[in-house]
């Protein structure tokens, strides 16, 4: 086998993510994988087409990855957000370099997770929208207090 393979379990490690988070990637078809036996394969050219990374290594160009928790986030505030957030990714309009984007809520702890991948500068817009809405104290996350972790 080549060696630009990887299981999900190296994918995982080298992302920083619980397996079980790359095999959802997998079943979504965020990240392409190949079936073999009982376990996934990846190609090195799928797993940059997940991370953004250029197809080239002399490719200029420089990547952020950043995670926002809030808490104290119901779920109707967690919508909100989401959509708010989606929104702000629809305005980045370099089709080269997406700008890609992950919440998750946590209905148990009433927590927001926000994972954000792309260029510095559309990463940066993203996060001051982010902060322009929760410091303004819009109503977004309802009555309830937050707290960014």
């Amino acid at each position: 086998m080549s060696n630009d393979m990887y299981s999900a379990e190296q994918v995982a490690d080298l992302l920083g993510l619980h397996v079980r988070t790359v095999r959802g990637y997998i079943r979504s078809g965020r990240l392409r994988a190949m079936r073999i036996g009982k376990q996934y394969r990846i190609a090195r050219a799928d797993l940059d087409a997940l991370t953004g990374r250029p197809a080239s290594p002399s490719a200029p160009g420089a990547e952020v990855s950043s995670v926002v928790r809030l808490d104290g986030v119901d779920r109707a505030a967690a919508d909100r957000l989401g959509t708010l957030v989606l929104a702000g990714v629809n305005t980045h309009h370099d089709p080269d370099r997406p700008l890609r984007v992950q919440t998750v809520h946590d209905e148990e702890r009433h927590r927001m997770t926000i994972v954000i991948l792309g260029d510095l500068t559309a990463t940066a817009d993203l996060l001051r929208l982010l902060d322009g809405v929760l410091d303004g104290g819009n109503g977004l996350l309802g009555g309830g207090e937050h707290g960014r972790g």
